[in-house]
């Protein structure tokens, strides 16, 4: 096999295409199963009491939930030093929008935003709120046409 020279230097071939956003949280195991509905997965538990990554069916990394004050990581010490979610929206892009929305509303008391178009992105949305207070918007996959 012949190696280019961005191989030689150590250059991955296909760029990173994802991130792994982790949220602090007081519960992970309750935040864990409150996405998971939210998503209408199965029901399972998180690796540890601390950490836990939900996934899509792909394996794919859509939400890492972490212990807060777990591990010393300066922003995820406590919620008492800055609102949950101050500065974030966790903002999900789903495939079964029809589905989700009775899903989230089985979650909360009442939605932050009723469903809606969104003029910019042409998909419906709506949004709620998760356990630890954070800012959770749902959107169509599909731009409504």
């Amino acid at each position: 096999m012949k190696v280019g020279p961005d191989q030689e230097a150590g250059v991955r071939e296909k760029p990173m295409k994802r991130t792994w956003t982790i949220i602090g949280v007081a519960d992970v195991a309750r935040s864990f199963n409150w996405y998971q509905s939210l998503f209408g997965q199965p029901q399972t538990s998180p690796a540890h009491d601390y950490f836990g990554q939900i996934l899509d069916a792909d394996g794919t990394v859509l939400l890492c939930l972490h212990q807060w004050g777990e591990h010393e990581h300066p922003p995820l010490t406590s919620p008492d030093h800055a609102t949950p979610g101050n500065g974030l929206l966790l903002f999900f892009r789903v495939d079964d929008f029809d589905e989700a929305l009775p899903r989230a509303r089985a979650l909360v008391a009442r939605l932050e935003e009723e469903p809606h178009l969104n003029p910019s992105t042409g998909t419906q949305e709506f949004a709620l709120r998760d356990p630890d207070g954070y800012y959770v918007m749902v959107s169509a996959l599909d731009a409504v046409y």
